[in-house]
């Protein structure tokens, strides 16, 4: 009986230490899950800084092809005003001209009456 006793008692030692040796492990196992967990959420944070980083350089492109966008209608109303200027500029030459006509034939009308 006695001989029983100390054999569940050496089974529930071993038992015990075998208990605490999973503890242990699980503990361990945890405190990893723990890190993991951290460095996700350090991952998490940089992806997410450099996600809004994305978005602001995105932003400027767009602002930088909008400003582009716009230097081109500007060059090209620039272009179409000067055309314009210079055809004006001709027909203005041509009116002069024609009134120069007119006001020498009136001149020398009178200059012959």
């Amino acid at each position: 009986m006695e001989e029983e006793l100390e054999r569940e008692e050496k089974e529930l030692e071993e038992l015990e230490e075998k208990l605490e040796d999973e503890e242990f492990e699980k503990l361990k196992e945890l405190e990893k899950l723990k890190e993991e967990k951290l460095e996700e959420e350090e991952l998490e944070e940089e992806l997410e800084e450099e996600l809004e980083e994305l978005k602001e350089l995105k932003e400027e492109k767009l602002k930088g092809e909008e400003l582009e966008e716009l230097e081109e209608k500007y060059e090209k109303l620039e272009e179409e005003l000067d055309e314009e200027l210079e055809d004006l500029e001709e027909e203005l030459k041509e009116e002069l001209k024609e009134l120069k006509e007119e006001l020498e034939m009136k001149l020398e009308e009178e200059l012959n009456e």
